[in-house]
């Protein structure tokens, strides 16, 4: 199988052109491939695809194998590569995702995309569309949550997967790998969540480390960025338009609310090419 290892801000996939590629079980490749001792490493495995609905359909699959709904970081790199190799020459182009169809503006310098706009969407706060259950609530906006024996306050939204959005005094304090599977795999998530905790620097900039269902920590999340600066604005701690700080690198995040949609603008990166016997 040939592939690309790319990243978005550290957020690391191996990218497999299906117009040439056909992979037969790709929950058991990606798990196969994401392996960083025995086999490419990488936070999972996503396919390009062709599409009847858009330009291009990703497939994604998280490093346990299981079928993730959508990335931000994944989607961007996704535009570099089909401008990049040749699949497409414009600079506008639309992704079926299994959380939507997204629409991206490309970057080119020198004939390369550097950067990639997404347009999200709007962002879902209703339980049931999330999902998430807590006391029949119609949206869980700072409600308390004990997990693991401590107290949090925790924001709900979905930008095409669930997020559920922490708030904390330091991000680098926190023991994630012992708390980040126990909000994972929380009752109140019928399909687990991802976890993003949130130190606010400033009206304009956010600290965050995520935990991401079926791959664990990882160095950035497009769709959490998303989220937290969502949640962020909905609890008066930022403003619409937000630097977010993540191990990997910077995403400007901007909320337009008079068009109640998402803007995400980051970077994509290729690592790599490469051949794998699976």
């Amino acid at each position: 199988m040939k592939f690309t290892k790319m990243h978005g801000c550290g957020n690391d996939y191996v990218y497999v052109n299906c117009f040439e590629e056909t992979i037969d079980e790709p929950g058991k490749a990606a798990k196969f491939v994401s392996d960083r001792h025995f086999g490419i490493g990488s936070d999972g495995m996503i396919c390009i695809c062709p599409s009847d609905k858009a330009d291009f359909r990703m497939a994604m699959y998280n490093s346990d194998g299981s079928e993730g709904a959508m990335c931000g970081n994944g989607v961007r790199c996704i535009a570099k590569y089909v401008y990049d190799y040749g699949l497409t020459d414009k600079t506008t182009i639309t992704i079926e995702t299994k959380g939507g169809i997204k629409e991206l503006e490309l970057t080119v310098e020198d004939g390369k995309v550097t950067w990639v706009k997404v347009d999200m969407e709007a962002p879902i706060t209703k339980a049931e569309q999330i999902p998430a259950i807590y006391d029949d609530l119609d949206e869980i906006i700072d409600q308390p949550l004990i997990v693991d024996g401590k107290g949090y306050h925790i924001t709900c939204v979905s930008m095409g997967n669930p997020h559920g959005v922490v708030f904390v005094d330091s991000v680098d304090d926190l023991d994630l790998e012992k708390i980040g599977p126990k909000f994972e795999n929380h009752p109140m998530f019928p399909d687990r969540v991802n976890t993003e905790f949130i130190e606010v620097i400033d009206e304009n900039t956010i600290k965050m480390r995520v935990w991401e269902r079926g791959a664990g920590e990882t160095l950035a999340c497009g769709t959490g960025a998303c989220a937290s600066a969502y949640a962020s604005w909905l609890n008066k701690k930022t403003g619409k338009k937000v630097l977010v700080h993540l191990l990997g690198g910077d995403l400007q995040i901007e909320y337009d609310e008079e068009k109640n949609t998402i803007f995400m603008t980051g970077p994509a990166t290729k690592v790599f090419d490469g051949e794998i016997e699976l």
